[in-house]
């Protein structure tokens, strides 16, 4: 797999993974539509030492253990990191990567805190761009 590349929306901080990550799950927990303002997250677990940023994510304690790093200037949520369950890895959200389809999402995790309409989310009206206003 050629190596994924990603940054924050500004720009500030960017990052490189170079190994295949070990999976690539969409998360339904409390913890990460909180932090993230958004119904799922999606993440790509890799080694720590396959990863390489540039510039310096802010570190919030999100938990006892849990990790999250952001910047500072924008606030895009980056990375998770949580050394007492996963030591040594490091989670990637997604979608901040240059090319979020370069990686297929392969599992739903955290399902049992999942907002009961995500289940119908795909049968939801689609517009390309916005919808037009009567």
């Amino acid at each position: 797999m050629p190596e994924l590349t990603g940054k924050c929306h500004c720009g500030a901080i960017s990052y490189t993974i170079n190994a295949e990550p070990i999976n690539h799950a969409l998360c339904h927990c409390n913890d990460c539509r909180g932090h993230s303002g958004a119904p799922m997250v999606g993440w790509a677990m890799t080694p720590a030492v396959t990863v390489k940023i540039q510039g310096e994510p802010q570190i919030y304690k999100s938990s006892e253990h849990g990790r999250r790093h952001f910047c500072a200037d924008c606030g895009t949520g980056l990375f998770y990191t949580n050394e007492a369950m996963l030591p040594d890895l490091i989670d990637v959200q997604t979608g901040t990567l240059d090319d979020p389809n370069a990686l297929p999402a392969q599992a739903h995790i955290q399902t049992a805190e999942r907002m009961s309409w995500m289940k119908i989310a795909h049968e939801l009206p689609e517009f390309e761009r916005y919808p037009e206003q009567d």
